[in-house]
């Protein structure tokens, strides 16, 4: 497939975003709380500790594998250049579950009680809504490379909470631009009900409707249901040219009570997001179900190079979504700990807005830490993209890659249709 680059600053679709920021100290862009903690920071341990929060099991632990492998391997090579403040970096993994669990709640436990300094994770929105206030209030970095939800633009969070992956309105938008695009003039959407299907949902919708088309039937189906019969009857009925599938594992139900209903992917045109855009959940589906249905995943794909020292890390990764962002987490960390001269979770917040822009340009955590240490300002430039986080501790530039299943109901993860990159405003 050809890939082409589409710079959303100058296209008649604008990817601009506002979110609600304020500027630096007193009130900022979260709720009524400054996005660097101002409070004077307690000294770490000097050992830099990262815990991770990601998906082992429930609804994303497709997301898992590549998620790991991206901090692990950016571990290895922290490690390898000499670590964190003259000490090596020590990484505990603990699984998140889902919301239909409390095993994030008891993960998160473990972690503090081991006195990590951040927290790389959750996947999941709401998982990391429900522990945001646990992690954030003992004075640790909560860093998500895959949580999406806009809510976390102004969430209270102390100042403690940052992502790589962008806000939805982003993905929502080159979602529903790129429905209308393809000629969809009626459109119906089912989205699994919590802050990220519903958020995205509303997003799509607003989109789609300014540009002419219309929603003409939205379900909003509890993830943990047995059957989506009725739910996809409601779609059926209002006969529409697009169905979006917004959600996570169940998805692969969903689509099967598509089929089932006569709303194949050959009669009606399928879209789906990053929560459910897999190369294994669909594969035991028969050959073509799939074929020509489109989604998008926020961030650039996985460039050869970082793909092949993640796969020495995990031979077995046939998803690379978030790995990139969760690489650029534990970056990111371990140079802002460096720059702050000091491991404590405030210390970190305070120095990663720094270390992700506004100096000198560099690609590598050896790179970067070179220039640290001789005095300089750094600009981080990640496998993700540039990062720079804005006020409200969201990446500041970020690329939406739009990707197409073949025959094999798999989508090509190092290849996209077309890459959209817009400019977060904060």
């Amino acid at each position: 497939m050809m890939r082409t680059r589409l710079l959303a600053l100058a296209a008649a679709s604008s990817l601009a975003l506002t979110a609600a920021c304020g500027g630096g100290g007193g009130t900022g862009a979260k709720g009524t709380t400054s996005a660097v903690p101002t409070a004077p920071a307690a000294k770490g341990d000097g050992t830099l500790t990262i815990g991770t929060l990601l998906p082992q099991t429930g609804s994303l632990a497709f997301l898992g594998p590549p998620d790991f492998a991206g901090v692990d391997l950016a571990v290895k090579e922290i490690n390898d250049a000499g670590g964190v403040l003259g000490k090596p970096v020590k990484k505990i993994d603990t699984d998140s579950g889902d919301t239909t669990t409390n095993i994030a709640s008891q993960s998160v436990d473990k972690l503090l009680a081991q006195k990590v300094d951040a927290i790389i994770g959750a996947a999941s929105s709401s998982v990391s809504e429900s522990v945001i206030d646990k992690i954030t209030g003992a004075g640790v970095v909560q860093f998500s490379p895959a949580n999406t939800s806009d809510k976390f633009t102004t969430i209270k969070d102390n100042g403690l909470y940052f992502r790589t992956a962008p806000p939805d309105k982003l993905q929502g938008r080159v979602l529903g631009d790129l429905i209308v695009a393809d000629g969809n003039d009626t459109i119906g959407i089912l989205a699994m009900q919590d802050s990220y299907g519903s958020g995205l949902a509303d997003q799509v919708t607003k989109t789609a409707e300014e540009a002419g088309a219309s929603v003409v039937a939205r379900v909003d189906y509890d993830p943990k249901a047995a059957d989506f019969s009725a739910d996809v009857a409601k779609i059926k009925a209002a006969n529409p040219k697009a169905v979006v599938l917004i959600g996570f594992e169940e998805g692969a139900k969903v689509i099967a009570e598509l089929v089932k209903q006569g709303l194949t992917s050959d009669k009606v045109k399928w879209y789906m997001v990053d929560g459910n855009m897999s190369n294994s959940n669909y594969l035991r589906m028969p050959k073509g179900t799939l074929k020509d249905v489109k989604g998008t995943i926020p961030g650039a794909a996985a460039p050869d190079d970082f793909r092949k020292r993640l796969l020495a890390i995990d031979p077995k990764l046939t998803n690379f979504t978030y790995a990139a962002e969760s690489y650029d987490a534990a970056i990111l960390i371990a140079l802002a700990a460096e720059a702050a001269k000091d491991d404590s979770g405030r210390s970190i917040a305070a120095k990663l807005p720094d270390v992700s822009g506004g100096g000198e340009k560099c690609k590598s955590f050896k790179a970067c830490v070179k220039l640290l240490k001789a005095g300089k300002d750094i600009d981080y430039d990640g496998v993700s993209g540039p990062v720079e986080f804005n006020a409200a501790g969201d990446p500041s530039i970020a690329t939406i890659g739009i990707y197409q299943y073949g025959d094999d109901n798999k989508y090509n993860a190092t290849k996209a249709i077309e890459y959209r990159t817009g400019k977060i405003e904060g």
